[in-house]
């Protein structure tokens, strides 16, 4: 039998195998999983829920079915984090409010119903902040969620439970969702993957803005097999969501099979053509990854499209969807309410019927830049945050070289235009913080994406690198 210590920064896939070799059974992992919990949680607050009673009894049961030698669903026996904005049956979901202290779902959100489906195992809720607003982790109900690499640091948001929690080996899948880079930003942050794929790819619901297509739910795990194997049970048509398209799973699995980039024309950009300040090294180590392509024999070049109407864009199409989701909120619970939220809710209902028709007219304009851009290449590459994770303290990067700055991420530029984009680890600061590379690919090209993701992940591998805090071994 495997080691505990060892099972829990096991891929998913490998538990597959040895699952299937009689090597490991679910119970076994699953013990060892909720052991590392009881050692690490108390001091990065990752999982802030846990189902320790419900998900031993999947695991004997899963064990149980092992020991018949019946055939295994893609994720059989897998435990699987899910982050406390998305509804579980029976399980608490605060979406990380006080207005929602004590909520119980009587319905598991249709991505939960696909996982476990695939026979994976949910362990519990995983740390958001309030209504997953805002790039740190923090909340009234449970509090922050420490970077596990530096305590001192934030894990980034609106998924950094479920980033902190597959960083330390609690979990090795967890579901997150991704509105401006939530999935992306505490990836990079954290040294993990996270997939913000084209939107309709996964369904969602319920959903109170059935046609949105900023609000993606999405695979996040140490390695792109994983990310593309959790993405593959998580994706395809159901007629409650009303953008989502069919897909053949299999061709998702398949690309991480055929890791190669030779002869792909990739652009790259630090900055988004000058519309970011970055830190030096986040600079320093992105461009050297953008060597590791060129390496493998992509031709690679620098360029952006002019993306200086962005955060004009951002302004007036948000506000839309801010009123849409809270506005109704404001006259009972705004004492209740986080800040931002609050502030950010008021700006839209500021704003005009001309100012968002405005914002869509923008939005369509970027959009036609990007195609032509993207005609003459494959993919562009990107540092997935301008910053390394900042204090804790700190509702976002206030700085960057000594200059002053108001986002941190480089990844709602791809959020307003639907393409897929995923964060992969690219290296390490002076400090030892995890620098993401983001990957942009076109409109539907997930496939694409996750083969240049694999290229890079076989060239330069991160999964041998754990957080501090973690003992892999001993």
């Amino acid at each position: 039998m495997t080691a505990g210590r060892d099972l829990c920064f096991t891929p998913a896939l490998e538990l597959l195998r040895l699952y299937r070799g009689r090597k490991a059974s679910p119970l076994e992992v699953m013990h060892a999983i909720l052991a590392r919990i009881d050692a690490v949680n108390p001091r990065v607050n990752a999982i802030v829920t846990l189902v320790r009673d419900s998900a031993l009894r999947d695991a004997r049961r899963a064990t149980a079915t092992l020991r018949r030698r019946a055939a295994l669903a893609p994720l059989f026996g897998v435990p699987v984090g899910i982050k406390d904005v998305t509804a579980t049956k029976g399980i608490r979901t605060t979406h990380g409010s006080k207005l929602f202290e004590s909520h119980v779902p009587d319905e598991d959100a249709l991505v939960v119903q696909r996982l476990r489906a695939a026979g994976a195992i949910v362990i519990g809720k995983t740390n958001t902040p309030e209504f997953a607003f805002g790039p740190n982790t923090v909340n009234d109900v449970f509090g922050a969620t420490r970077n596990p690499w530096n305590l001192a640091l934030t894990a980034g948001g609106s998924s950094g439970g479920s980033a902190a929690a597959l960083a330390t080996g609690m979990c090795p899948l967890a579901e997150g969702t991704d509105l401006g880079g939530s999935l992306r930003g505490p990836a990079s942050y954290c040294g993990v993957v996270g997939f913000r794929t084209t939107p309709g790819l996964i369904p969602r619901y319920p959903s109170v803005l059935a046609w949105d297509t900023y609000s993606v739910e999405g695979p996040m795990a140490r390695t792109i097999a994983d990310t593309a194997l959790m993405l593959s049970v998580m994706a395809g048509v159901d007629d409650r969501s009303p953008l989502s398209y069919d897909v053949d799973p299999r061709e998702l699995v398949k690309a991480v099979h055929a890791p190669s980039v030779k002869g792909w024309r990739i652009a790259w950009t630090s900055d988004l053509g000058g519309l970011m300040t970055i830190d030096q090294e986040v600079r320093s180590v992105f461009e050297r990854a953008v060597g590791v392509f060129r390496s493998a024999g992509a031709r690679v070049e620098a360029g952006c499209p002019d993306m200086r109407e962005v955060p004009e864009i951002v302004r007036l199409t948000r506000g839309l969807l801010m009123v849409a989701r809270h506005a109704d909120k404001l006259p009972e619970h705004r004492a209740v309410l986080q800040p931002g939220l609050v502030e950010n809710t008021e700006q839209g209902l500021a704003l005009t019927s001309v100012e968002v028709a405005r914002g869509e007219l923008l939005r369509t304009r970027q959009w036609q830049r990007m195609c032509e851009f993207m005609t003459e290449r494959d993919l562009l590459i990107t540092p997935t945050s301008a910053t390394p994770p900042f204090p804790l303290e700190q509702p976002h990067a206030l700085d960057a070289n000594g200059r002053p700055m108001q986002r941190s991420y480089l990844t709602y530029a791809f959020s307003v235009l639907g393409l897929p984009a995923i964060s992969i680890p690219c290296g390490f600061t002076s400090q030892g913080l995890p620098v993401g590379l983001q990957i942009v690919g076109k409109r539907c090209g997930e496939a694409a994406v996750l083969r240049a993701a694999a290229a890079f992940e076989a060239a330069q591998p991160w999964v041998a690198h754990v957080p501090p805090i973690v003992e892999r071994r001993g």
